[in-house]
This record gives structure tokens, C-alpha cells and sequence, in this order.
């Protein structure tokens, strides 16, 4: 098949995650209703943080700035594909692709990023509660998140510059409902070594290193936790991470679960399926899981809720 020229291609087509017409209003429905609560929940995070001075701490600095990523990640993919369906469209354009592959990269690595400092921050809490204000100091906090960001752009730029190296053949059909960059490396008619190495050393490195940092933080908190001599104190230190817990385990379980699935069937819409737990659903469960475990950001979001109401 004839490789085609960058300048000459006008668009890829999104396959989604079915091509049944009578899906699509369901589809349509789900995923509109699941991106709502998304925003509005993870909003209400970042509006009970930034209001009620209690929560004016390192933990939920960095949680509202979860909250601010997984908003900016779902509305990178969803908005597109509702699109789509509504216009009964699957085209979108080159300079469409690579823009929407470039933020998912940077979002879901910030993602690892914030949750491994969001780690460290339990672990400075349980481990050293005495030195915590002056080791979790705003200016710490600050450059943590800054690193994050830079690392992140950087790498999502690399990888779109890449990408944009690459020749294409005529058929550039993405059986995904967003550009996948693996998926768009599959499509590409040159040699992919290169781009193939440099992702895997990637995630080798920016999502190994950052899980590794997390089972270190977690394993110093379990030691800790057990050397407490009384029950509510162990109960007290494990219940200030168990949202992070629960979290961490959601996103590298639901990662991990999308890896076998598409490494046993070997099909692309079934990869794209099981994609929806991290790239949707882990997102839009978040704010539940820190507002309910957490009575201090349920005590910040009645008090919002009140005040909104007068």
C-alpha cells in the first residue's frame, strides 16, 4: 500500500467503541452523563479546597490538583467523542489526532506523577508527623507539581514530535474512541522502531519509577503503622491514606487490567473497552472516593453547598 505524505493527510477516523447504530444512543447517554458527573465532581473538589482555609494543606493542594488533571483528561477524549456520535461523524482531523494524543500522554503521566507525590506526602505524615509542616513546606509543594507538569509536557512534546516523523498509508482507521498513540503507531507505513523503543522505555521509566516510589512510601506506612502500639492509633494513621489507597489500586489495577486484556485477546475494540475504566470511569470515581472517606472534605463541601444556597 502507497505510504502518504504528512502535508497530504486530512484525517483519522475513530472507530469507538462500537459501530452498532443502535448503540449509539446508549453510548451517547452513558458517557455524557459519566463526563457531567466527572466535571462537577471533581469541580466541587477544587472549589471546597480553594474555599475553607482547614483545607489550606499539602494533601489537598495536591488532590485539587488531581481533581484539576482528571477534569482536563476526560475533557481531552469525551467531549470528541460525543461529537462524533451526535454528528454520526468518526472523522478527525491530523492536527486534531496529534493535539488530542499530546494532552492525553501529558494528562494521564501527570496522573502517575501526582499520585507518587501524593504517596510521599502520606508517607512524610505517618512517618515523620513531627517534621511534616517543615518538610511538606509550600515551596516543596510548588516545585513537586511544577516538575510534574514540565516532565510531562516534555515528554507528551517528544512524543508528538515523533509521531509527526511518521509516513501513513491510506487506511487510518483508530479502533479507539480517541488517538491512541499506540494505535497510531500501528498505523504508520515507516519504521516505528525507534518511536516503538522510545515509548517503552518511557513507561518503563515514568510510570515504573513513579509505581516503585509508591510500593517504597507504602511499605515504610505499613512499618510504621504496625509499630503503633495502640488500635485507633493504627486505625487513625491507615485512615489518612486510605482514599490514596484506594485510588492508587482503582488506577494501576484498572491500568494493569486494560494491559492483560489487550495482551490476551489481541483485539483492539476489546483494548479500547477496557480503556473506559482509566480513561473514564477512575476519574469520574475519584471525588467520591476522597469525599466519603474524608469528613473534613465532606464538612468543606456542605459548607460550600450551604453557602451556595443562601
Amino acid at each position: 500500500m502507497e505510504a502518504v505524505n504528512l502535508t497530504q493527510i486530512l484525517e483519522f477516523l475513530l472507530l469507538g467503541l462500537s459501530e452498532a447504530p443502535e448503540l449509539q444512543p446508549v453510548l451517547f447517554g452513558l458517557f455524557l452523563c459519566m463526563y457531567l458527573i466527572t466535571v462537577l465532581g471533581n469541580l466541587l473538589i477544587i472549589l471546597a479546597v480553594s474555599s475553607d482555609s482547614h483545607l489550606h494543606m499539602p494533601m489537598y493542594f495536591f488532590l485539587s490538583n488531581l481533581s484539576l488533571v482528571d477534569i482536563c483528561f476526560t475533557s481531552t477524549t469525551i467531549p470528541k467523542m460525543l461529537v462524533n456520535i451526535q454528528t454520526q461523524s468518526k472523522a478527525i482531523t491530523y492536527a486534531g489526532c496529534i493535539t488530542q494524543m499530546y494532552f492525553v500522554l501529558c494528562f494521564g503521566l501527570l496522573d502517575h506523577f501526582l499520585l507518587t507525590v501524593m504517596a510521599y506526602d502520606r508517607f512524610v505524615a505517618i512517618c515523620h508527623p513531627l517534621h511534616y509542616m517543615v518538610i511538606m513546606n509550600p515551596r516543596l509543594c510548588g516545585l513537586l507539581v511544577l516538575v510534574s507538569w514540565i516532565t510531562s509536557s516534555f515528554y507528551s512534546l517528544l512524543q508528538s514530535l515523533m509521531v509527526l516523523q511518521l509516513s501513513f498509508c491510506a487506511d487510518l482507521e483508530i479502533p479507539h474512541f480517541f488517538c491512541e498513540i499506540n494505535q497510531i503507531n500501528q498505523l504508520a507505513s515507516s519504521d516505528t522502531f525507534l518511536n516503538d523503543m522510545v515509548m517503552y522505555f518511557s513507561v518503563l521509566l515514568l510510570a515504573g519509577g513513579p509505581l516503585a516510589g509508591i510500593l517504597y512510601s507504602y511499605s515504610k506506612i505499613v512499618t510504621s503503622i504496625c509499630a503503633i502500639s495502640s488500635a485507633q492509633g493504627k486505625y487513625k494513621a491507615f485512615s489518612t491514606c486510605a482514599s490514596h489507597l484506594s485510588v492508587v489500586s482503582l488506577f494501576y489495577g484498572t491500568s494493569l487490567g486494560v494491559y492483560l486484556s489487550s495482551a490476551g485477546t489481541h483485539s483492539s475494540q476489546s483494548s479500547a473497552t477496557a480503556s473506559v475504566m482509566y480513561t473514564v470511569v477512575t476519574p469520574m470515581l475519584n471525588p467520591f472516593i476522597y469525599s466519603l472517606r474524608n469528613r473534613d472534605i465532606m464538612g468543606a463541601l456542605r459548607r460550600l453547598v450551604g453557602v451556595a444556597a443562601l
